[in-house]
């Protein structure tokens, strides 16, 4: 894990975590295209044995949500998901929208703090 350069505290002490529990996992390997433009977006996490990609967040700002949608809506097969450090905050400061209230609507399934154990391996 010494390699890997994370981008964040919250994506380091994920992936620890991940590695403790034995879980398969991969780190900004995969590229998704998307327009307008194109641009590409890297999920932080891909859990090869669930086919689910993890993106992990701890601010979840306009152009994070635009570019969210884009992929998602160019992208219907890709089973994408978020862990928010805290589900609970604003989409922006006066909004009564949380971020879990936006990734709810928008058909993001969502955790926080941590990626749920049944997100990361087969069960068989």
């Amino acid at each position: 894990m010494r390699s890997i350069r994370f981008r964040s505290q919250f994506e380091s002490n994920i992936a620890r975590s991940l590695i403790e529990k034995g879980y398969k996992f991969e780190y900004e390997k995969t590229k998704v295209t998307f327009v307008p433009k194109p641009r590409t977006y890297t999920p932080d996490f891909y859990f090869p044995e669930k086919n689910i990609y993890v993106e992990t967040k701890g601010h979840l700002d306009k152009g994070d949500r635009v570019k969210m949608l884009l992929v998602k809506e160019q992208n219907p097969d890709l089973d994408i998901r978020f862990v928010f450090v805290r589900a609970s905050n604003k989409i922006y400061k006066g909004s009564r929208t949380t971020y879990a209230d936006w990734a709810t609507k928008h058909g993001f399934e969502w955790a926080e703090g941590s990626i749920p154990d049944d997100w990361c391996k087969n069960d068989n």
